[in-house]
C-alpha cells in the first residue's frame, strides 16, 4: 500500500468516526437486549428482540434502504445521463403507499406465527416446501451482489482517501462481520443514528456550500447543461419523449420490489407493532428529499470541472476538490458507515433464510432456536465473505449487472407474499408457476439486452421500452391466474381460517 498520496487529515478524520461506529457496533449486544434466556434466539439476533419503536425503525428502515452505494451511485448516475437517474425520486415517493398498505398485514402475519423471514410467511400460507424454498433462494441469491455494492462503495472512498490495495478493505470487512456476529441487528440499528446524522450533515452542507463556490443553482444547471448537450444523445436537463414510459415503469417496479429484499423485510418484522410501521411510512419520505440533494451532486460536478475515469468516482472527487481535508474526511466516514449498516442487515437477512428455509427443513427439523441462532450468526459470515469475493476477484461490472438482475428477480416473490395477505384464490402451485416464468422470462430478456433494466417491444411500428421486472412480474401473475384456473382448487391446501 502505497503512502505518498494519501490525504491525511482526512484519513484520520475517517478513522475517529470508524472507530467510533465499530465501538458502538460491539456495545450494541447489550442494547434493548431481551429476558437473559432470550439471548441465544434468533428473534433476538435476526430481529433485535421485534421490540424496535417508531424511531428506531425509521433510522434502521432508512439505513438499509438509502444505503452507501445510493449515495455514490445516484449523483454517478445522474452525472452520466442526467434528468434520467431522477427515476429514484419518484420510486421512494410510490414505495411508502405501498408500505402503508401491505406491511402491517404482512407483520401481523409475521408477529402471530412467530415468522423471521418472507419464505418463512409463504410456508404458514401455503404450507409448500417448494413455494417457501423458491422464495428463500430467490432472497438469497439477490441480496449476495446487493451486499457486494455496499463494499464497492466503501472501496471508492477508501480509493479517494489515497489508500490502495485491498488491505483497508479486508480490515473494514473483518470489523463488518465481528460486530454483525456479536450483536446481530441491534449493531446496524445502533449504528444507523450516527450514519443518519452524518449523511444529513454532509449533504445540506454540500447542497449550500458547493453553488455557493460555483456560482449558484444558475450555474450549475447551466454548466451541466452544456455538458449534456456535448454528450448528445438521450442526456440531458429534461426526460426525452422516448425516456417517459421507461422512467416511470423503472419507477413503479423499484417501487413494488424494494421491500421484497430480505433486508428491508427484516427491519419490518423487527418493528413491535403494526402501527409503527404506518408512521414510518408517513416518515420516510424524508429520506427522499434527501435523495433528491444528494443526486444534484451529480450536476454539481459539472459546474466543477470534475473529470473522473469511472462515474461511480465523482462525489468523492467533488468533495476531495471543494472542501478541507477534515470535512472531505468526515463526508467519506459517512458514505462508508453508509455500507456497514445495510451490509449488516443484508447479511442478517439471507442467513436468517438459510437457516429458517434451508437448514431446517431439510437438515436438521429439530433444531432449538439456540440452535438457529448459531447456524444464522455463522451463515451471516459466509454471507459477506461472498460478497467480499464479488469485488476482490470479479470485475465491478459484474456485481453491477448482477444486482440489475436482482431486482427483476425479487419482483417475482411479490404475488407469493403478498396476494395472499388480501386473497385466498391463489394456490401454492399455482404462484410457483408464476414464479417460474417471471425468472425465467425475466433473465432471458435482461441477458438478452446485455444486462440492461429495461426492454423493448415493437408493436405496430412503435416502440415501447419498460422495466424488465415489471415484465416478467406481469408475465408471472397472468401465468399464475391460469395455473391456478387449471389446477383449481386442488393447488391450495386446506387452511384454518
Amino acid at each position: 500500500m502505497e503512502t505518498t498520496n494519501i490525504h491525511w487529515t482526512a484519513l484520520w478524520v475517517f478513522l475517529f468516526f470508524f472507530v467510533l461506529v465499530t465501538v458502538l457496533g460491539f456495545m450494541a449486544s447489550k442494547w434493548m437486549a431481551g429476558p437473559s434466556n432470550k439471548g441465544a434466539h434468533l428473534d433476538e439476533w435476526g430481529l433485535g428482540g421485534r421490540n424496535f419503536g417508531t424511531w428506531i425503525t425509521w433510522f434502521l428502515v432508512g439505513g438499509d434502504f438509502y444505503t452507501a452505494y445510493t449515495v455514490i451511485a445516484v449523483p454517478a448516475l445522474v452525472y452520466a445521463v442526467g434528468a434520467y437517474g431522477f427515476f429514484a425520486l419518484p420510486y421512494t415517493i410510490l414505495v411508502y403507499p405501498i408500505v402503508f398498505v401491505i406491511m402491517p398485514k404482512l407483520w401481523r402475519a409475521a408477529h402471530k406465527a412467530g415468522h423471521v423471514t418472507a419464505a418463512d410467511v409463504v410456508w404458514g400460507r401455503y404450507q409448500s416446501r417448494p413455494l417457501e424454498f423458491a422464495i428463500a433462494l430467490t432472497g438469497v441469491v439477490a441480496t449476495m451482489p446487493y451486499i457486494a455494492l455496499q463494499l464497492i462503495g466503501m472501496e471508492v472512498v477508501i480509493k479517494a482517501l489515497g489508500l490502495t490495495g485491498e488491505l483497508p478493505l479486508l480490515a473494514a470487512f473483518v470489523i463488518l462481520a465481528l460486530y454483525t456476529y456479536s450483536a446481530g441487528l441491534r449493531a446496524p440499528a445502533l449504528i444507523a443514528f450516527v450514519k443518519d446524522i452524518m449523511i444529513y450533515i454532509v449533504v445540506i452542507v454540500a447542497v449550500v456550500v458547493v453553488p455557493a463556490k460555483l456560482g449558484g443553482y444558475g450555474a450549475v444547471f447551466s454548466s451541466a447543461r452544456d455538458a449534456f448537450a456535448l454528450k448528445g444523445g438521450a442526456t440531458g436537463l429534461t426526460l426525452k419523449p422516448t425516456q417517459f414510459l421507461p422512467f416511470a415503469s423503472l419507477a413503479l417496479g423499484s417501487a413494488l420490489a424494494a421491500f421484497m429484499y430480505p433486508h428491508t423485510l427484516t427491519g419490518i418484522f423487527a418493528a413491535k407493532d403494526a402501527n409503527t410501521i404506518r408512521k414510518n411510512a408517513v416518515f420516510l419520505p424524508a429520506y427522499t428529499v434527501l435523495l433528491g440533494l444528494i443526486a444534484l451532486l451529480g450536476y454539481m460536478a459539472y459546474a466543477a470541472g470534475i473529470k473522473v475515469q469511472a462515474n461511480n468516482d465523482v462525489v468523492p472527487a467533488l468533495f476531495n476538490n471543494l472542501f478541507p481535508g477534515w470535512f472531505a474526511g468526515f463526508a467519506f466516514a459517512a458514505i462508508a458507515i453508509g455500507a456497514l449498516v445495510p451490509a449488516a442487515v443484508m447479511s442478517i437477512g439471507a442467513s436468517n433464510l438459510f437457516t429458517r428455509n434451508f437448514w431446517k427443513p431439510y437438515v436438521n427439523p429439530g433444531i432449538s432456536h439456540e440452535g438457529e441462532a448459531k447456524v444464522a450468526k455463522i451463515v451471516s459470515l459466509v454471507v459477506k465473505f461472498g460478497a467480499l469475493v464479488f469485488i476482490l476477484f470479479l470485475p465491478t461490472k459484474f456485481a453491477l449487472d448482477l444486482q440489475l438482475l436482482g431486482g427483476v428477480w425479487i419482483l417475482q416473490t411479490f404475488p407469493a407474499l403478498v396476494f395472499g395477505l388480501f386473497v385466498g384464490w391463489f394456490g401454492a402451485r399455482a404462484l410457483l408457476c408464476g414464479w417460474a416464468v417471471g425468472i425465467v422470462g425475466g433473465s432471458w430478456m435482461a441477458f438478452a439486452d446485455g444486462i440492461k433494466p429495461v426492454h423493448s417491444f415493437i408493436i405496430g411500428g412503435e416502440t415501447y421500452t419498460l422495466y424488465t421486472g415489471l415484465i416478467a412480474l406481469t408475465l408471472n401473475v397472468v401465468v399464475a391466474v391460469i395455473a391456478n384456473l387449471i389446477f383449481g382448487k386442488g393447488s391450495q391446501p386446506a387452511l384454518k381460517r
